[in-house]
C-alpha cells in the first residue's frame, strides 16, 4: 500500500482505541521494551512525547520508568523547523506547542549524538522496518544526524501486515519495532 493509504488506515485504527485500551497497550509495549532491551542506569534514551489528539503510544510512562531507573532521558523539540534533542529530568518545565505536543520550555539542544535507544513515533511499520509517520520528515533528518550505533526503535499498537510500496531513497527504517505482543528486529548491523 502507499504511505498515504496506510497513514489514513492506521490513524483510523488508532482513533478507534479507547483511552483505556491505548493505555493498556502502551503498558504492554513498555514492558516488552524493558524486557527485551534491559536499559540500565546511565544509558541515554531519546523518546518522543505523545500527541494526545492522535492517540499515540503513551510514552509518558516510559519516561517515568526511565527516570526512576536513573536512565538519561532526551525528548525531541521542533525549533525553527529542526528537531533538537533536549535532556529532561523530573524537574523539567513543559509547555504545549502549537502542534499540541507537551515540550520542554528550554530550547537548548543537548548536542548529544549518541543514544543507546531512540524510541520513534510512527503510524505504521512494515516487515522491513520502513515506517509511515506524519509526512514531515523530522525523524529521517534526525536519524541522519545521530550516531549510526543508536538503536532506532518504533513503538506501535499494531504489528506489520502489509508492505509500504512507496519507500523513498532518503527514508531511514527503524532497527526494531515494539508492539503489545512482540519485539521485531530489522537490525542488520553488528551489536
Amino acid at each position: 500500500m502507499l504511505k498515504a493509504e496506510l497513514r489514513k488506515k492506521y490513524m483510523q485504527k488508532r482513533r478507534a482505541l479507547s483511552v483505556d485500551e491505548a493505555f493498556l497497550l502502551s503498558q504492554k509495549i513498555l514492558n516488552h521494551f524493558l524486557d527485551y532491551f534491559k536499559p540500565e542506569k546511565g544509558q541515554k534514551v531519546h523518546v518522543f512525547i505523545p500527541i494526545k489528539k492522535f492517540n499515540e503510544v503513551d510514552t509518558r510512562i516510559f519516561i517515568d520508568a526511565f527516570l526512576e531507573k536513573g536512565i538519561r532521558v532526551f525528548v525531541p523539540k521542533v525549533v525553527a523547523d529542526d528537531l533538537i534533542s533536549v535532556e529532561i529530568t523530573e524537574n523539567t518545565v513543559f509547555e504545549t506547542s502549537s502542534w499540541g505536543i507537551s515540550e520542554p520550555v528550554s530550547n537548548e539542544d543537548s548536542g548529544e549524538l549518541h543514544f543507546d535507544f531512540v524510541i520513534t513515533p510512527l503510524l505504521y511499520c512494515d516487515h522491513k522496518g520502513n515506517r509511515v509517520g506524519y509526512g514531515k520528515g523530522f525523524y529521517d533528518g534526525f536519524f541522519q544526524s545521530i550516531s549510526a550505533a543508536s538503536k532506532k526503535i518504533g513503538a506501535n499498537y499494531f504489528n506489520p501486515d502489509e508492505s509500504i510500496d512507496d519507500v523513498w531513497e532518503n527514508d531511514i527504517p527503524v532497527d526494531y519495532l515494539v508492539t503489545p505482543t512482540e519485539v521485531l528486529s530489522f537490525f542488520s548491523g553488528v551489536e
